[in-house]
């Protein structure tokens, strides 16, 4: 691999192709984890601070050096760090600075494509990469060298496994890095983010090892109990009354036999799949105990506020509970929550309580003795809440230089930190600028912290990963101290234990891992089957050992990072997925928390049997949607373009006059929209957006609405051979499937929303818009019991229903989940552009069009003739006057224009207005 050259005096450094000399500090047991990640696909663990992203970069130059010019990619999981590392690799690659780029949802999206033409160093956050792999706006092929960083985020929906299956199915020569200083919690965990990623080997180091013990120093954990005073104890009694009493409910109900309080997040879970049984069979029972449920977590979550952050935030948590019960969707748990006297005496005891949770006063007394006493220079305050970390920051502020570190995501009274806003941050934090840094947990993860003096945990974690994380910031040049706030008798303590058993439990599978390589390999490839394939797609490697994924993606995009926009504050292992009509999927550590659900990773080959070849019958003997696409795609003369073509007309439309709409700069889980000169679609050299033609050969392309990502369906249709998605801002619907037919999809929860005033824009105005731009639009309702989800009225929802097929012309479609939705859409789209031979236009979109384009804009929407026969017409006439006042033989004179158009057009244009 890498020579090593001795620099001034004493210290050496790494040399090689590619890198910079003088740069690397040369350790060996980095040059010895590069040399076994450049032989497969790899996961390499090491204690947080001893040099990750250097084993990564060795890997990279040594990719990257010869003739032939390609690519690395790395991934980081928030904003900041994606910053880090593309400086680092700067300072250390003997590559030009503009050739190593930050690929993130700030820069435009068409920007964005031509930075990845260019670059050979591509530093990303996975939401973006994986947004653009959607949008079919990049493609990997190119990538030798794939590096996921903290790759213990690859599990469930989160987006580095939908960009590991994509770079093993397009990457001609794949080479997969995983870092992590902590993989998992257990021998499972860590094979499922094998799995997902498609590693076949594991590296380990840890402080034990001689070539590492030189780097590290000890860091010493102290843990300090606090007691709560009577009042606080005297609200969270009174909490956990109403949580007692609705579990004895839910055990009459026959779905458990628990009914104290602090009841474990495991039987929560068991209840939850009771319920689904009984919702599935369509018993009222089910829907009835999920509701229960939903305020169950509601109140745990509110009793953990009392307990482990303050009452300050309680009062905060509680103030929105009672805004979302005023409002005219609010859920039966909601409404009954908040008037619960217990509950409603719990807030009173709240607001009239005007003293400090004793944390505060105790984190003041170890800062003073640290920063006072001890001399100390840095401090570093992790807290789970948001609403915690404000509160703490005004207070510490009073006898402190203090700044408070949160992600970018706003929350309900709280706003996040811009990007710049975070990097200043830490830039004035490595300066000594100041000296307490309190943080919610985006601050946990590969961030180059400088080193503190002291890591102080106002509560404990419930995970190993991010114990570690978190102890990681101190005890790096020097010797470290953590100190570990636990209030008394409650959810700290059972955090503190588990915390403390998984961590011994991550040591002794780490030490696992590194004495058993063999048997994990083996385990790897035999209990992975989404990953035993992968290199089938073109990849000569003989030592890959990858395989192609086939983990389908769940339910939620991320936005994760735990609201991501860079937020990775994370309440990791605490929250379980919400699973009723009405529950909040939150548990434990609050939501505010900035928290990310973690879900396990569900191997599936769901999506290839999905995008395969279908039979017109199922295995039931009922014909499939597919049977349907065989029959006659021509309506009745006289509908407007959908009649049937006459001899030498265009029957279908085309999109080369037409722009392609907007498209988003938030895709870093924000869900934020941009400004308008960032939508535009990536557009081909001559100005257009490119389409596939409906020959039938070419891809069937989907538009997806970029809102729409928050669901599967689009990753679903991205990885079906023969579907190409694209990504923009549509003005009009969620989904165009052709020049005609435009999807507007709703939830059974979203549907009913509108009916009930919850939804901001009226479903109606939407179909509204729909119906003036395409001629057949189409309505999905996706999901369980429309007419017993909410306490609506049947003939309200009927109403609804009618008025969309009636008023609107709408074509309204039931489908039971995201998977049947895709399905759903692919079958649509298909049968429109290659049965009907029509193309995808996208009308209505907010960005600016040439004249030109305005002019076959209008043309095109007279009889609804199309875009290419509204190119005919103008070439042939000269101006959009000329076309509206032609005779019927003038309009035949354009090249596709007969009698029937011909006289559709003097129809329209002649007619009197009839309101």
């Amino acid at each position: 691999m890498a020579a090593t050259d001795e620099g001034d005096g004493d210290e050496a450094f790494v040399s090689g192709p590619l890198l910079v000399d003088g740069v690397l500090e040369d350790r060996r047991y980095q040059r010895r984890l590069a040399d076994a990640a450049l032989e497969g696909h790899t996961l390499v663990c090491l204690p947080t601070g001893l040099g990750k992203t250097t084993v990564s970069l060795l890997v990279t130059a040594e990719r990257l050096a010869g003739e032939v010019i390609n690519k690395s990619l790395l991934l980081a999981p928030t904003k900041p760090l994606v910053t880090q590392h593309a400086e680092f690799y700067r300072a250390a690659l003997e590559v030009p600075d503009d050739e190593i780029v930050v690929y993130t949802g700030e820069t435009r999206p068409d920007d964005r494509a031509e930075l990845w033409q260019s670059a050979r160093v591509v530093v990303a956050t996975p939401e973006v990469v994986e947004n653009d792999l959607v949008g079919s706006r990049i493609d990997l092929s190119d990538v030798v060298h794939c590096t996921f960083d903290e790759c213990h985020r690859a599990t469930g929906d989160y987006a580095y496994t939908y960009i590991a299956e994509r770079y093993h199915e397009q990457a001609r020569d794949p080479l997969v890095t995983g870092m992590s200083a902590s993989p998992g919690d257990d021998e499972e965990s860590i094979l499922t983010v094998c799995a997902n990623l498609g590693i076949d080997s594991v590296e380990v180091m840890t402080e034990n090892d001689a070539d590492v013990a030189e780097y590290t120093h000890d860091t010493s954990v102290d843990y300090e109990r606090i007691e709560l005073p009577e009042t606080v104890v005297e609200i969270r009694d009174a909490l956990q009354d109403v949580i007692r009493d609705r579990l004895t409910k839910l055990k009459e109900l026959g779905v458990t036999n628990k009914t104290a309080p602090d009841v474990s997040e495991r039987e929560i879970q068991r209840i939850q799949g009771k319920l689904r049984e009984l919702m599935d069979n369509d018993q009222s029972e089910g829907y009835q105990g999920m509701s229960f449920l939903a305020e169950i977590r509601k109140l745990r979550t509110a009793v953990t506020y009392a307990e482990t952050q303050s009452v300050e935030s309680l009062r905060r948590y509680l103030d929105r509970q009672q805004e979302a019960a005023r409002t005219s969707g609010a859920s039966k748990a909601d409404q009954r929550m908040v008037s619960e006297p217990e509950v409603r005496e719990a807030i009173r005891r709240a607001e009239d309580y005007d003293d400090l949770h004793p944390k505060f006063r105790r984190t003041r007394m170890l800062l003073a003795q640290q920063l006072g006493i001890e001399g100390g220079e840095r401090v570093i305050v992790f807290t789970e809440s948001r609403d915690t970390a404000e509160t703490l920051t005004d207070f510490l502020g009073e006898h402190f230089e203090t700044r408070k570190f949160v992600g970018q995501s706003d929350t309900d009274g709280s706003d996040g930190m811009t990007q710049n806003e975070q990097q200043e941050t830490l830039d004035a934090f490595r300066a000594g600028e100041f000296e307490v840094l309190v943080s919610t947990s985006v601050a946990e993860e590969g961030l180059d912290v400088p080193e503190v003096d002291l890591v102080l945990f106002y509560e404990p974690v419930p995970t190993a990963i991010r114990a570690i994380q978190r102890k990681g910031r101190t005890g790096r040049q020097t010797e470290g101290a953590v100190t570990v706030l636990m209030a008394e008798d409650t959810r700290d303590e059972a955090y503190f234990w588990k915390a403390k058993r998984d961590q011994k439990q991550m040591r002794n599978e780490l030490r696992s891992l590194k004495s058993v390589a063999e048997k994990i390999e083996a385990a790897i490839g035999s209990e992975q089957a989404a990953v035993d394939a992968f290199d089938e797609s073109g990849s000569e490697r003989d030592d890959s050992g990858g395989s192609e994924s086939d983990n389908s993606s769940g339910d939620e995009g991320q936005r994760s990072d735990g609201s991501n926009g860079g937020d990775s504050d994370t309440t990791t292992g605490t929250a379980a997925a919400s699973g009723g009509a009405e529950g909040d999927g939150n548990d434990g550590v609050p939501p505010e928390t900035e928290g990310e659900t973690e879900k396990d990773s569900q191997l599936s080959g769901e999506h290839k049997q999905a995008s395969g070849e279908r039979s017109e019958t199922g295995a039931d003997g009922q014909a499939g949607l597919d049977a349907f696409a065989r029959s006659s795609a021509t309506d009745d003369p006289g509908t407007g373009s959908d009649s049937a073509p006459e001899t030498g007309e265009d029957a279908g439309g085309d999109t080369t006059g037409d722009d392609a709409g907007g498209d988003t700069t938030g895709d870093d889980a924000s869900g934020d929209t941009g400004s308008d000169d960032a939508k535009e679609a990536v557009e081909d050299e001559a100005g257009t957006t490119p389409v596939p033609s409906a020959d039938g050969d070419d891809e069937v392309e989907v538009v997806v609405d970029q809102r729409e990502l928050d669901s599967s369906i689009a990753k679903d249709l991205s990885r079906r051979d023969g579907i190409q998605t694209r990504l923009e801002t549509l003005a009009v619907g969620d989904y165009v499937l052709s020049d005609r037919v435009v999807v507007e999809r709703k939830t059974v929860s979203d549907f009913l929303d509108t009916l009930t005033g919850g939804d901001e824009r009226s479903m109606f105005e939407q179909l509204k818009d729909a119906s003036r731009n395409y001629a057949r639009p189409v309505v999905v309702v996706e999901g369980g019991d429309l007419y017993g989800e909410r306490n609506v009225h049947p003939n309200a929802i009927r109403g609804a229903l009618a008025s969309l097929a009636v008023d609107f012309g709408a074509s309204v479609l039931r489908t039971d989940d995201e998977s049947e939705t895709a399905e759903l859409l692919r079958v649509v789209a298909t049968r429109e552009q290659e049965d009907a031979d029509r193309t995808v236009s996208v009308h209505g979109e907010k960005s600016s069009k040439t004249l030109a384009e305005q002019q076959e804009y209008v043309v095109a929407a007279v009889a609804e003739v199309g875009p290419v026969t509204a190119q005919s017409l103008l070439d042939e006439l000269g101006s959009v006057e000329a076309v509206m006042t032609a005779d019927v033989e003038t309009l035949k004179e354009a090249d596709g224009v007969g009698d029937v158009t011909a006289e559709r057009i003097r129809e329209v244009v002649a007619s009197d207005y009839d309101s």
